[in-house]
């Protein structure tokens, strides 16, 4: 019998609900590191509606990473520092697993706690959480890539997540990784957030259509630049299959007040840009109507 593999997910929400209830429901040990003032009222379980089926599973509670073999970090890019502060022993975590929207922190992690201990990964889901403890996973898919540096510790969790529904794959190269998402990721969100419409609203549109797709193929001329496979057309043909009612995070987050992961998102396209002499005019117009949005007092496009 494969031996039990002990979770930590720090950063309870849509995607760290989704992992751990999943990582739960298929027999492994889950905990949930909230904040200290929230841990006596937080639900010592999880419940998922989603695609892959609906189930409530138990999981603890903490507010420091205890002992585990994988620390998932599932926060926002704009909370990663404060919620690091509950990683009081490094050593607890075998491995450390980002899944942030964004490049830039996986350097800053590695700096802190050391290159062999982060596994860069990335997840392409739209999941959210309603309540505390209660996720719901809005789209029909949840893709799941890890560095292939992972594969001996995590092999066997991929294979469990697959097994639910989740499409996984190691990749070998690290820019690809990374910025496969990122090239994606940084239209979606800007555009959605920019115009408040859903993706098929925005394929619907001529305007905004052709504004989103020059802004994707600036982020993979960027990539590329960054030594990325990335490759414009295949990206495109993936979008046009998307589902027409799915909106960004940094859509909702505007929408509800919050800061948006502009910087995270938007600001390793802009820096990349810069360094490499490459013109993202359609990249600079999304990102100053979000500032604008926002009412930004510092601006990504100075």
């Amino acid at each position: 019998m494969p031996e039990l593999m002990r979770h930590a997910i720090l950063g309870a929400g849509g995607v760290g609900g989704l992992i751990g209830a999943c990582l739960a429901h298929a027999g492994d040990s889950v905990t949930l590191v909230v904040r200290r003032e929230a841990l006596a009222q937080y639900p010592r379980q999880l419940r998922l509606e989603s695609a892959f089926g609906n189930f409530d599973v138990e999981v603890a509670c903490a507010a420091e990473v205890p002992p585990v073999d994988a620390l998932w970090i599932t926060v926002k890019a704009t909370q990663l520092e404060p919620a690091l502060a509950a990683l009081k022993n490094p050593a607890a975590a075998r491995a450390i697993v980002p899944l942030l929207n964004g490049i830039d922190h996986i350097s800053m992690l590695r700096a802190r706690y050391g290159s062999g201990r982060v596994i860069p990964a990335t997840i392409a889901v739209e999941t959210e959480r309603v309540s505390p403890g209660h996720i719901i996973h809005r789209s029909p898919f949840a893709r799941l890539n890890v560095l292939s540096a992972g594969r001996d510790l995590l092999g066997r969790t991929v294979d469990q997540l697959q097994e639910i529904g989740f499409d996984c794959r190691f990749v070998d190269d690290e820019p690809t990784l990374m910025w496969s998402k990122l090239v994606f990721l940084a239209a979606f969100a800007l555009t959605t957030t920019a115009a408040d419409k859903t993706t098929g609203e925005i394929l619907a549109d001529p305007d905004w259509r052709q504004l989103g797709l020059a802004c994707l193929r600036e982020a993979c001329a960027v990539a590329v630049a960054e030594g990325a496979k990335v490759d414009a057309d295949a990206v495109i043909a993936g979008v046009m299959k998307m589902p027409g009612n799915m909106r960004s995070s940094m859509q909702k987050d505007v929408a509800r007040g919050r800061t948006p992961e502009l910087d995270a998102i938007a600001g390793p396209i802009l820096r990349g840009a810069r360094r490499h002499g490459i013109d993202v005019p359609a990249t600079r117009k999304l990102v100053a109507a979000v500032e604008q949005k926002v009412g930004c007092a510092e601006t990504l496009l100075a």
